[in-house]
């Protein structure tokens, strides 16, 4: 599939977090703007180091009404250890078959790597900001905020 194009709706999905909790992409809808983030795999440096930025500036997004959600392929139980390794405040979520991958249309790299892709979806579920790097995890973050930033608030 290919990737939601900016002002078209986001695909839902319904996921498990890192404790086990099933999250909807629909439960925000109407409440808050999301920002959904996939990346390759817990506790590699690139994903540490993009996940970690996200907690450092977690503030600044729930200041915006976001919440912040990342999707890999790694387990609940994977997603646990590294959320409590890096006091992360926000979703991980399992998407270990990788359908909302493909739903999204997130490519792997190389053919082998799992891709890193930024939604922002705002509070009508309508995507308004995608961004893909590999090589550059920890402007994802900078690139969410300025697109929140960029949103009326409701």
């Amino acid at each position: 599939m290919s990737a939601p194009e900016n002002g078209t709706p986001a695909p839902d999905f319904a996921l498990p977090d890192q404790n086990g909790k099933t999250v909807r992409l629909s439960d925000y809808r109407g409440k808050s703007p999301a920002v959904v983030y996939f990346y390759p795999k817990d506790e590699t440096a690139g994903c540490t180091a993009e996940a970690c930025r996200f907690r450092d500036d977690f503030e600044s997004f729930s200041d915006a009404g976001a919440v912040v959600m990342g999707i890999s392929g790694d387990s609940p139980e994977s997603h646990k250890s590294f959320a409590a390794n890096h006091r992360l405040p926000f979703l991980l979520l399992s998407d270990t078959d990788g359908v909302v991958r493909k739903l999204y249309g997130v490519k792997k790299t190389l053919g082998l790597i799992p891709g890193r892709v930024t939604f922002v979806i705002d509070r009508d579920g309508i995507v308004r900001h995608a961004f893909s790097s590999q090589a550059d995890p920890e402007r994802h973050v900078a690139e969410a905020l300025a697109a929140l930033q960029n949103q009326p608030r409701g």
